[in-house]
């Protein structure tokens, strides 16, 4: 079975062999994919000129019970999602979850956003400005959708959560989307979209897919289009410096590489409440997707006379912790998503063996549940503890996407923070303590570099979102290797696929050219 590309309101199946689509535990194929032969600059086009105008002529109310009706749809085909998730990304109950209805609840959360904005079709933004004595002449800001096409490459480990989360505010702002999920996983992304289009809930050229390569993709994009990346930093580089980007100054929104941290503080000894409530947190992290969460943790620091105890209540948990074919519902841990990916997991993990002592794990050649070694794509959660912190190289530049994390001590804030800076840029370090004046001291320390600090005490206790749900009315992104991105955050998700400008004249006109403005309150509602 080859999956055809959505392009140009048709679908279209793409020329040779294609790539082979896997199950992770049993190695069986299970279906192709292909963009060979693809005509990618018409299905630019078409989006520009027939999507893209017939989203404009709607205002943002209507396009929001747009939103909402997909919701509807995709609600309704949940469980196909979970088999499809199962299949193809060899997911337990709890990581389709995390994936699947993480995106049903993203597309829901923005048609609520959407009918806050009232009946417009451009949003105001701030209050008049005077230009002139008596008053008469002025000057708005305005912020109007973009005119282009959202192009969304996708990384592997959330095909439906990374389609959800971008296409609802872009489908939200009036702007077309295409999808080029990534190609290990792109069954799930495929069956949302097609979903969708079988819907008929959207205009022809709102939405497109390729499946396979992006191949001259980017060739073709212009000043008005918008590129939205989730992955590597190293493919995150050639997508901002290729040529049709850089000489027609594309925007572009990467999410890429980040070293996350888990902080205990000073005043957290061993069964303490937050000690449990952070061991309980490196447990969740380590199975959730077996670890290929861009969030997931990666370095857990901890004061230098905590770490063994640390390590022990971790390795305890992990010791009884089942990692095998997910079909078995006592499972908590699948496997990474293919061969390839279990292969850079361990070349991850020699690099930091190199520097680092094994606490749990490490075994490349451990017996998962249920399942051939040979076949499947299993890495062993695995626990390593730093030999020295302050001088470790790989241990906060290599990122393994898959169960692995380093313990690493620290004397004080005053080495901690150095450390932890050292992942040069990351979306987000979880500090627990009870300590206001130690939490106030780490995040004026590391702010600059992280999209998001997550401070628990003992009066949130188990009540905190988690280190790493990325929840939509907050904001998803980190500076430096972490990409320098900014998604959702509320309202601020939907700015992104809009342009700001200002309009100078009669003041009488300026209040009539838009009844949308932008409320506070929804930019992180």
């Amino acid at each position: 079975m080859k999956l055809p590309n959505y392009l140009a309101d048709k679908w279209v199946e793409g020329a040779g062999p294609g790539t082979p689509l896997v199950d992770p535990v049993t190695g069986d194929e299970l279906a192709r994919i292909s963009s060979e032969g693809a005509d990618l600059k018409t299905a630019l086009d078409f989006a520009r000129t027939q999507g893209g105008p017939a989203l404009g002529q709607l205002t943002y109310g209507q396009r929001a019970e747009m939103l909402a009706k997909i919701g509807e749809v995709l609600t309704a085909n949940r469980e196909e999602y979970f088999r499809l998730s199962l299949l193809n990304l060899g997911a337990t109950q709890a990581d389709a979850s995390f994936d699947v209805d993480g995106a049903l609840y993203t597309m829901k959360y923005y048609a609520k956003i959407g009918r806050a904005l009232a009946e417009g079709k451009m949003l105001k933004e701030g209050a008049p400005l005077s230009l002139s004595k008596t008053g008469v002449f002025g000057a708005q800001h305005f912020l109007t959708p973009a005119k282009g096409v959202a192009v969304f490459i996708n990384a592997f480990n959330f095909p439906a959560w990374g389609f959800c989360e971008k296409a609802a505010p872009a489908l939200l702002s009036g702007v077309p989307v295409l999808v080029k999920p990534a190609s290990p996983t792109a069954w799930l992304a495929h069956r949302m979209v097609e979903d969708v289009v079988k819907s008929g809930i959207l205009p022809p050229g709102a939405v497109s897919l390729v499946c396979g390569s992006a191949r001259e993709l980017l060739d073709h994009v212009r000043e008005e289009d918008i590129i939205s990346f989730t992955g590597s930093a190293d493919t995150a580089a050639r997508v901002r410096s290729h040529t049709s980007v850089l000489r027609r100054s594309v925007r572009v929104n990467i999410e890429a590489d980040s070293i996350n941290s888990a902080i205990l503080g000073p005043d957290c000894a061993p069964a303490s409440d937050l000690f449990d409530l952070l061991v309980k947190e490196v447990l969740k992290e380590v199975s959730i997707k077996a670890g290929q969460k861009c969030t997931t943790i990666r370095r857990i620091f901890a004061p230098r006379q905590t770490v063994k105890a640390l390590g022990e209540a971790v390795s305890s948990r992990l010791n009884t912790t089942k990692v095998g074919n997910p079909r078995h519902s006592d499972v908590k841990v699948g496997p990474v998503v293919n061969k390839a990916q279990q292969a850079a997991c361990l070349e991850g993990l020699k690099k930091l063996q190199s520097e680092c002592s094994v606490v749990f794990g490490g075994n490349d050649h451990f017996a998962p549940v249920d399942a051939d070694p040979q076949k499947s794509a299993f890495v062993q959660p695995t626990l390593l503890s730093s030999n020295d912190g302050l001088r470790s190289q790989y241990v906060h530049d290599v990122e393994v996407f898959g169960p692995v994390m380093t313990l690493i001590a620290y004397l004080s804030p005053k080495d901690l923070i150095p450390m932890v800076r050292r992942g040069r840029g990351s979306l987000v370090a979880s500090v627990f303590s009870n300590d206001p004046a130690f939490l106030q001291e780490v995040a004026l320390g590391i702010g600059d570099l992280h999209g998001r600090i997550v401070a628990v005490d003992s009066t949130v206790g188990s009540q905190h979102t988690g280190h790493g749900n990325v929840v939509p009315s907050c904001l998803h992104g980190g500076p430096g290797r972490a990409g320098g991105g900014e998604e959702l955050a509320g309202l601020r998700a939907v700015l992104l696929y809009h342009r700001r400008f200002v309009v100078q004249g009669p003041v009488h006109y300026l209040k009539d050219l838009s009844n949308s403005s932008i409320d506070a309150n929804l930019l992180y509602s």
